[in-house]
């Protein structure tokens, strides 16, 4: 990995590591369904916003293909943020400051925020996907990983990639 690389990191998962229990809806009392931190580093030059998306990649389809299942949106997030704080799904509007204007949109359960992994077996990969962009993303009230995906095509300056298992 070069050192200049763009990259997203969380202090509690490591690349290809477990996805600690309490980020999931399997952990145990109040440590349960938590956005887990993340940081990143060496966003391309002329970002002007970032987008994350993440997706359990090995989700079945009760029909048979494998189908991603979208776990978290975020946009708006400004390239001047270093990182998401444990936590911060459902409190953007609460964080303020920096974090004004970022936006979460609707997971594949049709609400916003972080919904973490609950499974009927485990070993899913949880991927973490962060896009650099060179414009921001006007996508109206509803956002969800599709508009976004849509929107952004052409406008992707560089992305970085974690990846949990669950």
């Amino acid at each position: 990995m070069a050192a200049d690389e763009f990259r997203l990191v969380s202090p509690h998962i490591s690349n290809e590591g477990r996805l600690p229990r309490h980020y999931t809806q399997e952990g145990q009392g109040a440590k349960k369904n938590i956005s887990p931190p993340l940081e990143w580093y060496n966003v391309p030059q002329g970002t002007k916003t970032l987008a994350l998306v993440v997706e359990d990649i090995d989700a079945p389809d009760p029909s048979g293909p494998i189908v991603p299942w979208t776990h978290w949106v975020v946009v708006n997030i400004p390239p001047s943020v270093k990182g998401l704080p444990e936590g911060f799904s459902g409190k953007e509007e609460v964080v303020g400051g920096e974090f004004a204007g970022i936006k979460e949109g609707n997971n594949d359960w049709k609400v916003p925020g972080w919904r973490g992994p609950m499974l009927p077996n485990h070993g899913h990969r949880i991927e973490f996907k962060l896009y650099a962009l060179d414009d921001e993303m006007h996508l109206g009230n509803k956002v969800t990983k599709d508009k976004l995906l849509e929107a952004i095509e052409g406008h992707v300056l560089g992305e970085a990639v974690l990846t949990a298992i669950f």
